[in-house]
């Protein structure tokens, strides 16, 4: 095994993207920093320069790094600290052969991404979009008892495609709408949580696609699960 890094001074980091103003007056106080104020996206030999220059690299999620650019690095780097939930953006067993470590920011979006869900299985059924658009072209007619009519959700049949973190938290505000939650997930969650969320598990993904009214998506982007929605299921 190879003896740790050491540091001498402040660590030299760059980072890909601009940040919140109170995140980067932060970290120019604690390390040697190079930020990116433009906010322009770093080429793939931008970003290997970078790895070149930097003990640790703060990508995001849009940063697409692979094998050979770890290769390319140098032996200076030894931290790539993602900002973003994913890490299917960087070569994780590059990384390890390297001896870089990779981190990322697992929850941080949880509530956020579900809310947006949220917002969107509401905005389908009751024409919000549509309604919005109406107004600002000026052609709004005034109520009428059968204009612009959606649908109710309470009652509806929600499909959740994958019951992580994120999927756990749309069912939390489904089931305030009275939605009924069914699930389909690579494995079946704890009675104790399916009772809370008042969420049945479905182990046929095709039945859950033929019996539900809406459905939310939240799985991995995996090439196991490319076109795992493909034209016969969609069709379901």
């Amino acid at each position: 095994r190879e003896p740790s890094r050491r540091l001498v001074g402040k660590p030299r980091v760059i980072v890909t993207r601009h940040l919140l103003p109170s995140v980067e007056t932060r970290m120019s106080e604690l390390y040697d920093v190079t930020l990116n104020p433009s906010d322009h996206i770093l080429s793939r030999d931008e970003l290997i320069a970078a790895m070149q220059q930097c003990d640790v690299l703060v990508p995001t999620v849009t940063d697409r790094i692979d094998g050979a650019m770890i290769e390319a690095a140098g032996d200076r780097i030894g931290l790539i600290a993602s900002f973003g939930a994913g890490t299917d953006h960087i070569d994780i067993a590059a990384a390890w052969r390297k001896r870089i470590i990779v981190t990322n920011t697992p929850g941080v979006f949880t509530e956020d991404t579900a809310d947006t869900a949220m917002a969107l299985i509401l905005t389908g059924p009751r024409r919000f979009a549509e309604g919005i658009a109406t107004l600002r072209q000026g052609e709004w007619p005034g109520w009428g008892p059968s204009f612009m009519l959606g649908h109710r959700i309470g009652g509806k049949q929600l499909g959740i495609l994958g019951m992580g973190r994120i999927g756990q938290a749309v069912a939390h505000r489904a089931r305030a709408f009275g939605l009924d939650i069914v699930y389909h997930n690579r494995h079946r969650q704890p009675e104790a949580v399916e009772n809370m969320l008042g969420a049945r598990y479905e182990p046929e993904l095709d039945r859950l696609l033929a019996e539900s009214d809406i459905l939310t998506v939240h799985c991995p982007a995996t090439p196991e699960t490319r076109h795992l929605l493909d034209a016969r299921r969609i069709g379901l």
